[in-house]
């Protein structure tokens, strides 16, 4: 009677996949291409990476935090876009970058990405900092039509590798340099 007992309960575990494999659950963050920035090449492609999967945390990440090194993050925009829209000269920080991402990432399709592209690029480094220039265009797919969707310019970033040996960028500066609106010209008008 025993071993009828142990054959019956045998057959109905091994039938209730009580021991089976399951399959992987989806993840409920994509995942992440952000590396740590050792090195400014690693920066700028993880700010490029951040834009495109649209990545606040990552977006962030890319800025001096005051946590790590001296250097507090601060943002110079382009004269036009100071003049009409005087809350980009305001001491602009972290937290309104902040701000302005989250609002940029409501007006771009979930499955388009944004993309930022570099040219004429120069550097100057200095021990632990170095200056990066370079011309951008940027595409900002937009769902809306009150957003234009390319924008170009100029951008000098002044960078620090912090107290824990990543590279940060600790200084923007935006110009304007065609007809196109400018970055700053895309941060005033969602911020």
């Amino acid at each position: 009677m025993k071993f009828f007992y142990i054959i019956v309960s045998l057959i109905f575990l091994s039938g209730c996949d009580l021991f089976s494999v399951r399959d992987a659950e989806v993840p409920n963050q994509p995942r992440s291409n952000y590396q740590l920035a050792v090195t400014p090449d690693i920066l700028i492609e993880n700010l490029q990476n951040s834009l495109k999967d649209k990545s606040v945390e990552n977006y962030l990440a890319s800025f001096a935090n005051i946590t790590f090194t001296t250097q507090k993050f601060s943002f110079s925009p382009s004269a036009s876009a100071a003049s009409q829209f005087p809350a980009l000269s305001d001491n602009w920080g972290i937290s309104n970058e902040e701000q302005y991402f989250n609002n940029l990432k409501t007006k771009v399709d979930v499955n388009s990405p944004i993309t930022l592209n570099l040219s004429n690029i120069s550097s100057s480094s200095f021990g632990d900092s170095l200056v990066y220039s370079a011309s951008y265009t940027l595409n900002v797919p937009s769902i809306t039509t009150d957003l234009p969707t390319n924008y170009q310019g100029e951008l000098r970033f002044n960078m620090v590798r912090d107290s824990r040996a990543v590279w940060v960028i600790y200084f923007w500066q935006d110009t304007k340099n065609s007809s196109l609106p400018s970055w700053s010209d895309l941060k005033g008008r969602l911020y």
